[in-house]
């Protein structure tokens, strides 16, 4: 895959719903049924974070058994946890910062990266390298939306998606921005439904969460 295929791919992942869930799988029974509830409300661009033991095989289970569901790894911090992700079945990957070494695995990979970025100086490194979708964490520690108000003028060919202290309310200031993509966010899966198996409130809501975007 060419850096511009690699490129689009990722953009039509931003593009897919307002919000990429942000998932931490403890139990890979739940990752299917999640996953389902998901792309039916919605928001069929997934994250599932390395944090836990199962969660390269949830995310291999969501790509092998969900139809339409674009299912990505997050926490990504080294070239080898990159490599287990893309055997795992994931079409994109998340890291909270971004390190010479992880980018260049990910250009050799041919893999779509967002790297994280917290500065403009950072977002410039970034860019010299060849990334213009950027995930911008901690979204709300490091100036939430003035920030990227603030860098829209001397990068205006950098995308976003904020990540980090974002709730149902927050989304909608920063999906209404020139060069937010998406946000990433915990909200559309609380941990009670998930833990009971309440998918169908799951489902509600990333219904709402795309009717408040307007998609």
């Amino acid at each position: 895959m060419t850096m511009r295929e690699r490129d689009a791919q990722l953009e039509r992942v931003m593009r897919a719903g307002p919000v990429i869930p942000v998932l931490t799988i403890d139990d890979v029974a739940h990752a299917v049924p999640l996953a389902r509830a998901l792309v039916e409300g919605g928001l069929p661009a997934i994250e599932i974070t390395l944090r836990t033991k199962p969660a390269l095989a949830a995310i291999e289970a969501v790509a092998r058994d969900v139809p339409g569901a674009l299912v990505g790894a997050g926490t990504v911090l080294n070239r080898e946890q990159l490599r287990d992700a893309q055997r795992a079945g994931a079409i994109f990957a998340v890291s909270p910062g971004a390190t010479p070494a992880l980018l260049e695995a990910a250009d050799v990979a041919g893999m779509g990266l967002l790297p994280g970025v917290a500065t403009a100086s950072e977002a410039m490194v970034a860019q010299e390298a060849g990334y213009q979708l950027l995930k911008f964490f901690p979204a709300e520690a490091s100036g939430g939306t003035a920030f990227l108000k603030a860098v829209y003028g001397p990068l205006p060919d950098l995308r976003f998606c904020p990540t980090g202290g974002i709730d149902a309310a927050k989304a909608k200031d920063y999906l209404a921005l020139p060069n937010v993509l998406c946000v990433g966010g915990s909200w559309v899966v609380p941990s009670a439904a998930l833990k009971a198996g309440d998918f169908a409130t799951i489902t509600k809501l990333a219904r709402e969460a795309c009717a408040a975007a307007g998609r």
